[in-house]
């Protein structure tokens, strides 16, 4: 993706709003959330069956989840081209990699009802200007001193690149704009174990990957070691944490340095905003100020934490400025609620008008 169409979007789960008067019941919630979210099941619940069981439980929650993702896409393409982003969730197909599992993923229809169904995922989202993204968990590391973790990181970004490639995005460098971001990993062997070990992983995964500065161990003059070898994600919140109170700026000189390394690709920036219950009363018009939230008794793991909504304006308006060069995900709780919110609060300095912001979500 490498036009400078500004996107923003939220990541995994969907949160459906309830209609005028709420739910008739906490069940009509639950399966209003259910139908747009991918679940799960556990490699204990699998071995607790027999095997025809085993195997229909897994068909099950796996057409149930290409289904809901479809309906993510489809819901992200019907929004404005400033909402037209989505990071899908991770366990779209339950213990993929697990070698219990991995017999029944090989059975040939369900292979080719997998294919069928992430095909029509990205070709959904190609139709409708969709830009994706995978984020795997904490575990997918490339830097570990232990042999196991680092076999489990490997194939876990393979698997992620995998399914990258069957929507349709295993072709060549970051295709449509879509990656698969990790963190570094631990802080020793930290950076070179990361280089070292990145030849290992598929060609596919190696095309896909990016990797981002986090708020403890590999800050971002950290990861733009590795600019030459794969695309930085710049995660501002975490930025603001690492530094202990920096809002990084456009104009900083290690933007270029970010840009650089996604090779022709428009990037892609994480944000967040410290957790509404332990700044309240704080004014949404003034940047969280690290020093003096600090002072005030706060720690930097407090602020850490991810906030319901994009509640503060003056945050919101440093992403509008980014947004020059780059796209971002929130990683925000209350998901789309929270995307749509900021889409609302940064369209007029994008030179969006709300009109169209409002016909769009209606």
């Amino acid at each position: 993706m490498t036009d400078d169409t500004p996107r923003l979007g939220f990541c995994c789960k969907f949160i459906p709003e309830a209609p005028p008067g709420g739910y008739a019941t906490q069940k009509a919630a639950k399966d209003a959330a259910l139908v747009m979210n991918a679940t799960s099941v556990t490699i204990a619940h699998l071995r607790r069956l027999s095997p025809n069981a085993a195997r229909e439980k897994l068909v099950a929650v796996v057409t149930h989840n290409l289904g809901a993702l479809r309906r993510q896409v489809e819901w992200v393409a019907g929004r404005p081209p400033l909402e037209r982003l989505l990071r899908l969730v991770s366990g779209v197909l339950p213990g993929y990699t697990h070698p219990e599992v991995r017999p029944l993923y090989a059975e040939p229809d369900l292979r080719a009802a997998i294919e069928a169904g992430l095909a029509g995922i990205g070709e959904a989202a190609r139709a409708g200007d969709v830009r994706l993204s995978m984020h795997p968990g904490p575990f997918c590391i490339l830097a570990s001193r232990n042999p196991a973790a680092l076999e489990n990181g490997i194939a876990e970004l393979d698997y992620h690149a995998e399914v990258m490639a069957m929507m349709g995005y295993g072709g060549g460098w970051h295709p449509h704009g879509a990656h698969v971001n990790i963190h570094v990993g631990a802080r020793d062997p930290g950076i070179p174990a990361f280089r070292e070990t990145l030849p290992r992983v598929s060609r596919t995964a190696r095309d896909l990957v990016t990797v981002e500065n986090d708020e403890s161990s590999f800050g971002l003059d950290d990861v733009l070691r590795l600019g030459d070898l794969v695309p930085v994600v710049l995660d501002l919140h975490h930025h603001w944490i690492h530094s202990r109170g920096e809002y990084i700026e456009p104009d900083d000189p290690r933007i270029p340095r970010v840009r650089e390394s996604w090779r022709g690709v428009r990037p892609v920036s994480h944000i967040s905003v410290s957790r509404e219950e332990f700044l309240p009363g704080h004014d949404p018009e003034r940047a969280p100020d690290f020093a003096a939230l600090t002072m005030a008794g706060l720690n930097g793991r407090d602020l850490a934490g991810h906030s319901d909504m994009m509640w503060n304006r003056a945050v919101n308006a440093l992403v509008a400025r980014h947004l020059a060069w780059s796209d971002f995900e929130i990683e925000a709780k209350l998901k789309n609620l929270a995307s749509v919110g900021i889409a609302q609060d940064v369209a007029p300095a994008l030179g969006i008008a709300p009109a169209i912001l409002a016909t769009a979500a209606e």
